[in-house]
Protein backbone atom coordinates (compact mmCIF):
# COMPACT_ATOMS: atom_id res chain seq x y z
CA UNK A 1 0.00 0.00 0.00
CA UNK A 2 1.52 3.39 -0.87
CA UNK A 3 0.67 6.64 0.56
CA UNK A 4 -0.31 9.37 -1.70
CA UNK A 5 1.00 12.85 -1.42
CA UNK A 6 -2.74 14.25 -3.09
CA UNK A 7 -4.45 12.52 -0.09
CA UNK A 8 -4.20 15.82 2.49
CA UNK A 9 -5.20 18.48 -0.56
CA UNK A 10 -7.84 15.88 -1.13
CA UNK A 11 -9.15 16.36 2.80
CA UNK A 12 -8.78 19.80 2.75
CA UNK A 13 -10.70 20.34 -0.30
CA UNK A 14 -13.89 18.24 1.59
CA UNK A 15 -13.87 21.08 4.14
CA UNK A 16 -15.40 23.66 1.71
CA UNK A 17 -15.60 22.15 -1.67
CA UNK A 18 -19.04 20.24 -2.58
CA UNK A 19 -17.33 18.68 -5.40
CA UNK A 20 -13.47 16.83 -5.61
CA UNK A 21 -12.70 15.25 -9.24
CA UNK A 22 -9.62 13.60 -8.79
CA UNK A 23 -8.54 12.28 -12.53
CA UNK A 24 -5.74 10.51 -13.57
CA UNK A 25 -5.20 7.40 -15.97
CA UNK A 26 -6.75 3.89 -15.32
CA UNK A 27 -5.08 1.83 -12.37
CA UNK A 28 -2.71 4.94 -11.19
CA UNK A 29 -4.70 4.24 -7.62
CA UNK A 30 -7.61 7.01 -7.77
CA UNK A 31 -9.85 4.02 -6.43
CA UNK A 32 -7.73 3.18 -3.91
CA UNK A 33 -7.09 6.70 -2.52
CA UNK A 34 -10.63 7.39 -2.08
CA UNK A 35 -10.73 4.17 -0.17
CA UNK A 36 -8.18 4.91 2.30
CA UNK A 37 -9.58 8.41 2.66
CA UNK A 38 -13.47 6.94 3.80
CA UNK A 39 -10.86 3.93 5.98
CA UNK A 40 -9.37 7.32 7.89
CA UNK A 41 -12.65 8.02 8.82
CA UNK A 42 -11.98 11.90 6.30
CA UNK A 43 -15.01 10.87 4.43
CA UNK A 44 -18.58 9.17 5.28
CA UNK A 45 -20.43 8.06 1.88
CA UNK A 46 -21.40 5.36 -0.58
CA UNK A 47 -18.93 4.55 -3.30
CA UNK A 48 -20.25 3.28 -6.63
CA UNK A 49 -18.60 2.91 -9.61
CA UNK A 50 -19.71 3.23 -12.97
CA UNK A 51 -17.20 -0.04 -14.47
CA UNK A 52 -20.58 -2.01 -13.31
CA UNK A 53 -22.95 -2.55 -16.19
CA UNK A 54 -25.99 -2.73 -13.40
CA UNK A 55 -25.17 0.83 -11.81
CA UNK A 56 -24.33 2.24 -15.43
CA UNK A 57 -27.72 1.76 -16.13
CA UNK A 58 -29.34 3.06 -13.11
CA UNK A 59 -27.40 6.27 -13.56
CA UNK A 60 -27.63 6.87 -17.20
CA UNK A 61 -31.62 5.68 -17.13
CA UNK A 62 -32.58 8.37 -14.29
CA UNK A 63 -29.60 9.78 -12.94
CA UNK A 64 -31.14 12.52 -10.69
CA UNK A 65 -33.25 9.30 -8.50
CA UNK A 66 -30.01 7.77 -8.81
CA UNK A 67 -27.59 10.46 -6.75
CA UNK A 68 -30.66 11.04 -4.84
CA UNK A 69 -31.02 7.41 -3.90
CA UNK A 70 -27.09 7.61 -2.98
CA UNK A 71 -27.67 9.69 0.09
CA UNK A 72 -25.23 13.33 0.71
CA UNK A 73 -21.69 12.10 0.61
CA UNK A 74 -21.43 9.47 -2.36
CA UNK A 75 -17.72 8.62 -4.15
CA UNK A 76 -18.89 8.17 -7.95
CA UNK A 77 -15.77 6.20 -9.83
CA UNK A 78 -15.06 6.28 -13.31
CA UNK A 79 -17.43 9.55 -13.79
CA UNK A 80 -16.53 9.99 -17.29
CA UNK A 81 -18.37 7.51 -18.14
CA UNK A 82 -22.08 8.96 -17.60
CA UNK A 83 -21.67 12.68 -18.47
CA UNK A 84 -25.81 12.49 -17.71
CA UNK A 85 -24.89 12.63 -14.14
CA UNK A 86 -23.00 16.43 -14.15
CA UNK A 87 -25.97 18.95 -13.80
CA UNK A 88 -27.94 17.04 -11.35
CA UNK A 89 -24.84 16.68 -9.88
CA UNK A 90 -25.09 21.03 -9.89
CA UNK A 91 -28.53 20.70 -8.96
CA UNK A 92 -27.98 19.11 -5.76
CA UNK A 93 -25.26 21.01 -4.71
CA UNK A 94 -26.65 24.03 -5.20
CA UNK A 95 -29.53 23.53 -3.42
CA UNK A 96 -27.26 22.00 -0.47
CA UNK A 97 -23.91 23.54 -0.64
CA UNK A 98 -22.44 23.14 2.71
CA UNK A 99 -23.95 19.71 3.18
CA UNK A 100 -23.10 17.74 0.07
CA UNK A 101 -19.67 15.97 -0.55
CA UNK A 102 -19.51 14.41 -3.89
CA UNK A 103 -16.33 12.86 -4.70
CA UNK A 104 -15.68 12.12 -8.15
CA UNK A 105 -13.19 10.14 -10.21
CA UNK A 106 -12.11 10.08 -14.07
CA UNK A 107 -9.84 8.29 -16.30
CA UNK A 108 -10.36 10.87 -18.68
CA UNK A 109 -10.48 14.75 -18.34
CA UNK A 110 -14.19 14.91 -18.27
CA UNK A 111 -13.77 18.92 -17.91
CA UNK A 112 -13.59 18.26 -21.75
CA UNK A 113 -17.02 16.83 -21.92
CA UNK A 114 -19.21 19.32 -23.71
CA UNK A 115 -21.15 21.42 -20.72
CA UNK A 116 -19.18 19.42 -18.07
CA UNK A 117 -17.35 22.34 -17.19
CA UNK A 118 -19.72 25.03 -17.71
CA UNK A 119 -22.14 23.06 -15.12
CA UNK A 120 -19.82 22.51 -12.67
CA UNK A 121 -17.29 25.89 -12.52
CA UNK A 122 -17.09 27.22 -9.18
CA UNK A 123 -18.52 24.51 -7.08
CA UNK A 124 -15.42 21.35 -8.17
CA UNK A 125 -11.74 21.48 -6.98
CA UNK A 126 -9.36 19.09 -9.19
CA UNK A 127 -6.83 16.78 -8.58
CA UNK A 128 -4.44 14.87 -10.91
CA UNK A 129 -3.36 11.58 -9.65
CA UNK A 130 -0.07 10.06 -12.07
CA UNK A 131 1.49 6.98 -11.53
CA UNK A 132 3.63 6.68 -8.23
CA UNK A 133 6.08 8.80 -7.80
CA UNK A 134 9.73 8.04 -6.49
CA UNK A 135 9.32 9.81 -3.47
CA UNK A 136 6.06 7.77 -2.76
CA UNK A 137 7.27 4.74 -3.84
CA UNK A 138 10.07 5.07 -1.26
CA UNK A 139 6.96 6.18 1.36
CA UNK A 140 8.21 10.25 2.09
CA UNK A 141 7.59 13.52 0.69
CA UNK A 142 10.58 15.09 -1.61
CA UNK A 143 11.28 18.50 -1.20
CA UNK A 144 12.89 19.31 -4.32
CA UNK A 145 10.51 22.56 -5.05
CA UNK A 146 10.44 23.93 -1.85
CA UNK A 147 14.65 23.86 -2.33
CA UNK A 148 14.64 24.74 -5.73
CA UNK A 149 12.44 28.66 -5.60
CA UNK A 150 14.16 29.00 -2.18
CA UNK A 151 18.55 29.71 -4.26
CA UNK A 152 19.89 29.87 -0.85
CA UNK A 153 19.59 26.42 -0.44
CA UNK A 154 21.24 23.67 -1.44
CA UNK A 155 19.90 20.62 -2.86
CA UNK A 156 20.17 17.09 -0.15
CA UNK A 157 20.75 13.80 -2.46
CA UNK A 158 21.75 10.34 -2.10
CA UNK A 159 24.31 8.39 -4.14
CA UNK A 160 22.97 6.45 -6.49
CA UNK A 161 24.20 4.36 -9.73
CA UNK A 162 23.48 4.61 -13.41
CA UNK A 163 21.96 0.91 -12.89
CA UNK A 164 19.76 1.50 -9.93
CA UNK A 165 18.68 5.13 -11.79
CA UNK A 166 17.81 2.74 -15.11
CA UNK A 167 15.89 0.04 -13.10
CA UNK A 168 13.96 3.28 -11.80
CA UNK A 169 12.79 3.79 -15.01
CA UNK A 170 11.68 0.89 -16.44
CA UNK A 171 9.71 0.22 -13.70
CA UNK A 172 7.69 2.98 -13.82
CA UNK A 173 5.81 4.18 -11.27
CA UNK A 174 2.25 1.70 -12.24
CA UNK A 175 1.51 0.19 -8.69
CA UNK A 176 0.52 -2.56 -10.33
CA UNK A 177 3.37 -2.85 -12.39
CA UNK A 178 5.72 -2.34 -9.84
CA UNK A 179 4.59 -5.17 -7.80
CA UNK A 180 5.37 -7.99 -10.99
CA UNK A 181 8.36 -10.34 -10.22
CA UNK A 182 9.84 -10.31 -13.90
CA UNK A 183 9.98 -7.75 -17.02
CA UNK A 184 7.43 -10.28 -19.10
CA UNK A 185 4.97 -10.12 -16.19
CA UNK A 186 5.26 -6.89 -15.88
CA UNK A 187 4.91 -6.14 -19.90
CA UNK A 188 1.72 -8.57 -19.76
CA UNK A 189 0.12 -6.36 -17.48
CA UNK A 190 0.92 -3.27 -20.02
CA UNK A 191 -0.21 -5.02 -23.26
CA UNK A 192 -3.53 -5.95 -21.61
CA UNK A 193 -3.99 -2.20 -19.61
CA UNK A 194 -3.82 -0.68 -23.22
CA UNK A 195 -5.98 -3.03 -24.62
CA UNK A 196 -8.19 -2.12 -21.67
CA UNK A 197 -7.48 1.34 -22.34
CA UNK A 198 -9.12 0.93 -26.11
CA UNK A 199 -12.15 -0.75 -25.00
CA UNK A 200 -13.22 1.52 -22.15
CA UNK A 201 -11.78 5.32 -21.81
CA UNK A 202 -10.95 5.89 -25.63
CA UNK A 203 -14.59 4.02 -26.90
CA UNK A 204 -16.39 5.93 -24.43
CA UNK A 205 -14.99 9.50 -24.95
CA UNK A 206 -15.69 9.18 -28.35
CA UNK A 207 -17.30 6.70 -31.15
CA UNK A 208 -14.64 6.68 -33.92
CA UNK A 209 -13.43 3.92 -36.17
CA UNK A 210 -9.76 2.65 -36.42
CA UNK A 211 -8.96 1.76 -32.83
CA UNK A 212 -6.79 -0.36 -33.67
CA UNK A 213 -4.63 2.14 -35.13
CA UNK A 214 -3.90 4.35 -31.93
CA UNK A 215 -1.18 1.60 -30.25
CA UNK A 216 0.93 2.28 -33.22
CA UNK A 217 0.64 5.60 -32.92
CA UNK A 218 1.81 5.76 -29.16
CA UNK A 219 4.88 3.76 -30.08
CA UNK A 220 5.40 6.52 -32.23
CA UNK A 221 4.96 9.00 -30.32
CA UNK A 222 6.96 6.79 -27.82
CA UNK A 223 10.49 7.24 -30.01
CA UNK A 224 9.79 10.88 -30.11
CA UNK A 225 9.66 11.81 -26.30
CA UNK A 226 11.14 15.03 -25.01
CA UNK A 227 10.70 16.55 -28.61
CA UNK A 228 8.56 18.77 -30.36
CA UNK A 229 5.32 16.37 -32.09
CA UNK A 230 5.98 16.34 -36.41
CA UNK A 231 2.49 15.34 -37.00
CA UNK A 232 3.29 15.01 -40.57
CA UNK A 233 6.03 12.55 -39.81
CA UNK A 234 3.95 10.48 -37.74
CA UNK A 235 1.19 11.08 -40.10
CA UNK A 236 3.40 9.62 -43.16
CA UNK A 237 4.81 6.85 -40.83
CA UNK A 238 1.21 5.70 -39.46
CA UNK A 239 -0.98 5.92 -42.82
CA UNK A 240 -3.41 8.26 -40.65
CA UNK A 241 -4.40 11.30 -41.99
CA UNK A 242 -3.24 14.49 -40.22
CA UNK A 243 -6.98 15.51 -39.12
CA UNK A 244 -7.26 12.07 -37.74
CA UNK A 245 -4.33 12.16 -36.13
CA UNK A 246 -4.60 15.17 -34.21
CA UNK A 247 -7.94 13.64 -33.03
CA UNK A 248 -6.05 10.68 -32.02
CA UNK A 249 -3.22 12.40 -30.38
CA UNK A 250 -5.80 15.00 -28.02
CA UNK A 251 -7.99 11.61 -27.35
CA UNK A 252 -4.28 10.42 -25.63
CA UNK A 253 -3.68 13.59 -23.87
CA UNK A 254 -7.17 13.21 -22.88
CA UNK A 255 -6.59 9.94 -21.02
CA UNK A 256 -3.73 11.10 -19.44
CA UNK A 257 -0.95 9.08 -21.13
CA UNK A 258 0.55 11.50 -22.81
CA UNK A 259 1.33 15.28 -21.41
CA UNK A 260 2.80 18.14 -23.55
CA UNK A 261 4.47 20.86 -21.40
CA UNK A 262 4.24 24.10 -23.65
CA UNK A 263 7.04 26.31 -24.96
CA UNK A 264 7.91 29.15 -22.88
CA UNK A 265 8.22 32.22 -25.45
CA UNK A 266 9.44 35.88 -24.45
CA UNK A 267 7.81 37.34 -26.85
CA UNK A 268 6.11 36.53 -30.82
CA UNK A 269 10.08 36.72 -32.30
CA UNK A 270 10.05 33.64 -34.80
CA UNK A 271 13.33 32.39 -33.02
CA UNK A 272 11.40 30.94 -30.60
CA UNK A 273 10.69 27.24 -30.74
CA UNK A 274 6.56 27.42 -30.06
CA UNK A 275 5.17 23.82 -30.44
CA UNK A 276 4.98 21.95 -26.85
CA UNK A 277 7.39 18.90 -26.00
CA UNK A 278 5.64 15.29 -25.22
CA UNK A 279 6.52 13.14 -22.52
CA UNK A 280 4.45 9.62 -21.66
CA UNK A 281 2.92 9.38 -18.54
CA UNK A 282 5.09 6.95 -16.88
CA UNK A 283 8.77 5.48 -18.14
CA UNK A 284 7.68 1.79 -17.35
CA UNK A 285 5.05 2.33 -20.35
CA UNK A 286 7.54 3.79 -22.19
CA UNK A 287 9.99 0.83 -21.91
CA UNK A 288 7.37 -1.72 -23.06
CA UNK A 289 6.42 0.37 -26.03
CA UNK A 290 9.64 0.57 -27.39
CA UNK A 291 10.55 -3.19 -26.51
CA UNK A 292 14.19 -1.78 -25.04
CA UNK A 293 15.83 -5.28 -23.72
CA UNK A 294 17.10 -4.58 -20.17
CA UNK A 295 20.53 -5.26 -20.79
CA UNK A 296 20.53 -3.40 -23.75
CA UNK A 297 18.80 -0.42 -21.76
CA UNK A 298 21.74 -0.46 -19.74
CA UNK A 299 24.22 -0.48 -22.02
CA UNK A 300 23.17 2.52 -23.86
CA UNK A 301 23.37 5.02 -21.26
CA UNK A 302 24.79 7.86 -23.46
CA UNK A 303 21.36 7.40 -25.30
CA UNK A 304 19.36 6.97 -22.79
CA UNK A 305 18.94 11.22 -22.53
CA UNK A 306 15.52 11.04 -23.94
CA UNK A 307 14.03 8.21 -21.39
CA UNK A 308 16.15 10.05 -18.53
CA UNK A 309 14.20 13.52 -19.19
CA UNK A 310 10.99 11.76 -19.58
CA UNK A 311 11.39 10.36 -16.21
CA UNK A 312 12.19 13.32 -14.49
CA UNK A 313 9.98 15.61 -15.67
CA UNK A 314 7.21 14.04 -14.94
CA UNK A 315 8.68 13.55 -11.84
CA UNK A 316 8.65 17.16 -11.36
CA UNK A 317 4.93 17.05 -12.79
CA UNK A 318 3.83 15.13 -10.48
CA UNK A 319 5.28 17.10 -7.46
CA UNK A 320 3.57 20.50 -8.77
CA UNK A 321 0.33 18.15 -8.67
CA UNK A 322 0.69 18.22 -4.69
CA UNK A 323 2.90 21.23 -4.68
CA UNK A 324 1.43 24.75 -3.43
CA UNK A 325 3.97 27.02 -5.17
CA UNK A 326 1.95 27.27 -8.65
CA UNK A 327 4.95 27.20 -10.77
CA UNK A 328 3.59 26.34 -14.54
CA UNK A 329 6.29 24.02 -16.59
CA UNK A 330 7.35 25.00 -19.98
CA UNK A 331 10.55 24.11 -22.25
CA UNK A 332 12.80 26.51 -23.78
CA UNK A 333 14.33 26.43 -27.04
CA UNK A 334 15.44 28.52 -29.65
CA UNK A 335 15.66 27.36 -33.48
CA UNK A 336 18.98 25.78 -34.18
CA UNK A 337 20.33 27.72 -30.76
CA UNK A 338 19.81 27.03 -27.06
CA UNK A 339 17.20 25.36 -25.45
CA UNK A 340 15.97 24.55 -21.65
CA UNK A 341 14.68 21.06 -20.48
CA UNK A 342 12.15 21.87 -18.35
CA UNK A 343 11.32 25.99 -17.09
CA UNK A 344 9.11 26.60 -14.18
CA UNK A 345 7.33 30.16 -14.00
CA UNK A 346 5.81 31.35 -10.88
CA UNK A 347 2.71 33.27 -10.42
CA UNK A 348 4.79 36.66 -10.88
CA UNK A 349 7.05 35.66 -13.83
CA UNK A 350 10.17 34.28 -12.08
CA UNK A 351 11.81 31.61 -14.04
CA UNK A 352 13.56 28.44 -12.97
CA UNK A 353 15.51 26.67 -15.57
CA UNK A 354 16.34 22.99 -15.43
CA UNK A 355 18.53 20.71 -17.41
CA UNK A 356 18.54 16.72 -17.65
CA UNK A 357 21.71 14.77 -18.40
CA UNK A 358 22.87 11.51 -18.41
CA UNK A 359 26.17 11.92 -18.45
CA UNK A 360 27.93 11.77 -15.37
CA UNK A 361 30.42 14.60 -15.66
CA UNK A 362 29.64 17.87 -16.89
CA UNK A 363 31.12 20.22 -19.39
CA UNK A 364 30.90 23.91 -18.97
CA UNK A 365 28.67 23.96 -22.75
CA UNK A 366 26.16 21.78 -20.70
CA UNK A 367 24.78 25.50 -19.04
CA UNK A 368 24.68 27.00 -22.25
CA UNK A 369 20.55 26.98 -22.93
CA UNK A 370 20.12 28.20 -19.18
CA UNK A 371 22.82 30.99 -19.68
CA UNK A 372 20.98 31.96 -22.96
CA UNK A 373 17.54 32.35 -20.76
CA UNK A 374 19.26 34.12 -17.74
CA UNK A 375 20.10 36.63 -20.29
CA UNK A 376 16.57 36.79 -21.90
CA UNK A 377 14.69 37.04 -19.27
CA UNK A 378 17.35 39.14 -16.85
CA UNK A 379 16.12 39.48 -13.23
CA UNK A 380 13.50 37.04 -13.71
CA UNK A 381 16.04 34.21 -14.11
CA UNK A 382 16.22 33.02 -10.32
CA UNK A 383 17.89 29.96 -10.45
CA UNK A 384 19.35 27.34 -13.17
CA UNK A 385 20.86 23.81 -12.28
CA UNK A 386 21.72 21.13 -14.76
CA UNK A 387 20.51 17.45 -13.43
CA UNK A 388 23.22 15.00 -13.97
CA UNK A 389 24.34 11.33 -12.80
CA UNK A 390 27.12 12.35 -10.75
CA UNK A 391 27.53 12.42 -7.07
CA UNK A 392 28.94 15.78 -6.58
CA UNK A 393 26.78 19.00 -5.44
CA UNK A 394 28.84 22.13 -8.04
CA UNK A 395 28.42 25.72 -8.45
CA UNK A 396 30.86 27.65 -9.96
CA UNK A 397 28.59 28.06 -13.21
CA UNK A 398 27.93 31.48 -13.56
CA UNK A 399 25.41 33.32 -11.15
CA UNK A 400 22.48 30.87 -9.89
CA UNK A 401 23.79 28.06 -11.85
CA UNK A 402 24.77 24.98 -10.58
CA UNK A 403 24.86 20.66 -10.81
CA UNK A 404 22.85 18.87 -8.85
CA UNK A 405 22.82 15.09 -8.61
CA UNK A 406 19.78 14.00 -9.75
CA UNK A 407 18.65 11.68 -6.95
CA UNK A 408 18.20 15.33 -5.52
CA UNK A 409 14.46 14.96 -7.43
CA UNK A 410 13.08 12.65 -4.67
CA UNK A 411 15.45 13.32 -1.52
CA UNK A 412 13.69 15.17 1.41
Amino acid sequence: MYSRNITNLVIEALEDTPVILINGARQTGKSTLCKNIVKEGAFQGNFVTMDDPATLLAAQKDPLGFLEDLGKHVIIDEVQRTPELFLPIKKLVDDDRKGRRIILTGSADVMMLPKVGDSLAGRIEIHNLWPLSQDEIEGKKSNFLTTLINTEKKFSASNITWIEIAKKMRLGGYPESIDRSSPSRRNKWFSDYITAILQKDIRDLTNIEGLTEIPNILKLIATRVGSTINMSDISRLSGVKHTTLKRYVTLLEHIFLIVHVPAWTKNAEGEFVKSPKVYLNDTGLLNHLIGQEDDNFLEQRSNAGAYLENFIVMEIIKQLSWSNLSLKPYHFSIHKGSEVDLVLEDKTGNLFGIEIKSAATLHDSDFNGLRRLSTLVGKKFKRGIVLYTGEQYLGGFGNNLQAVPISAVWSE
